[in-house]
């Protein structure tokens, strides 16, 4: 793993912060006031880049779904090709039940599988507060739950323990990182779908049926054909679970060099 990709997120700007410059050893997110939009900033650390991207406050429900859908499609952009890690920066005596469902509901816009890639940071301003305390509450403890019991307690918290543990969570799923393409369903909700990609490139001559073998493989009838184009010809579309995406080539017979 040459490069870790972390995406924070929480119910504390001013916690996710700190958070972040601490994990990049640099006062890279200096802004006092809570970010409007995603940002991201990487650094070198033992022969790996890690980059940390950061976002606004989205358990807020103030923010509309037309901006939610905003910062996802961001935050997937600047995670490409795709995040390894989300990092859940949670102060236990703030977390509510509303903010619980909230984060559940952004984490399922990336994906289904979001839960696994996820590690609870958890951290508390509150001397009085005891970590059987901070477990036990009901919002954070059923996110534990959901999360294969991944957490950090931050009184008891390293730069080295977190990032070996950044590390563990991104490997001990079967996929280092989770890949995801946004997607709009009927209701104009926003999803996400994970990239469990097929990639298929049919070439040929023309009249070979390239386009009646793209139809077949994806279960389409009406697809454009390549066949009187002269560039490629791009298909998707879900098969079996698979998400399968098809490049149809043109006629490439015959024709110059520079051309192919």
């Amino acid at each position: 793993m040459s490069e870790l990709r972390v995406v924070l997120l929480g119910n504390s700007w001013s916690e996710m912060r700190a958070v972040g410059n601490m994990i990049l050893r640099q006062e890279k997110f200096c802004t006092e006031r809570a970010a409007d939009c995603c940002v991201e900033f990487s650094t070198p650390f033992e022969q790996k880049q890690i980059v940390v991207i950061n976002t606004p406050d989205l358990l807020l429900t103030k923010i509309s779904q037309d901006k939610l859908k905003e910062h996802v499609e961001t935050c997937v952009r600047l995670s490409a090709p795709g995040p390894h890690v989300f990092l859940l920066v949670l102060q236990p005596e703030n977390f509510t039940e509303e903010q619980k469902q909230r984060l559940c509901r952004v984490l399922q816009l990336f994906s289904d599988r979001s839960f696994d890639h996820s590690l609870i940071f958890m951290s508390t301003s509150r001397e009085e507060s005891s970590f059987e305390n901070c477990v036990t509450h009901p919002p954070l403890k059923e996110m534990i739950r959901m999360c294969r019991y991944r957490y950090l307690w931050q009184k008891s918290f390293e730069h080295s323990e977190l990032l070996t543990r950044l590390v563990q969570t991104a490997k001990e799923i079967n996929e280092d990182r989770l890949s995801c393409d946004v997607f709009e369903d009927e209701d104009g909700g926003l999803f996400m779908r994970p990239k469990c990609v097929l990639n298929l490139v049919l070439c040929g001559r023309r009249g070979a049926g390239k386009t009646s073998a793209a139809k077949a493989i994806l279960g389409q009838t009406e697809l454009h054909s390549a066949s009187n184009s002269s560039e490629c010809v791009k298909h998707q579309g879900e098969v079996c679970g698979r998400w399968v995406s098809l490049v149809e080539l043109p006629a490439l017979y015959g024709k110059p060099q520079e051309a192919v």
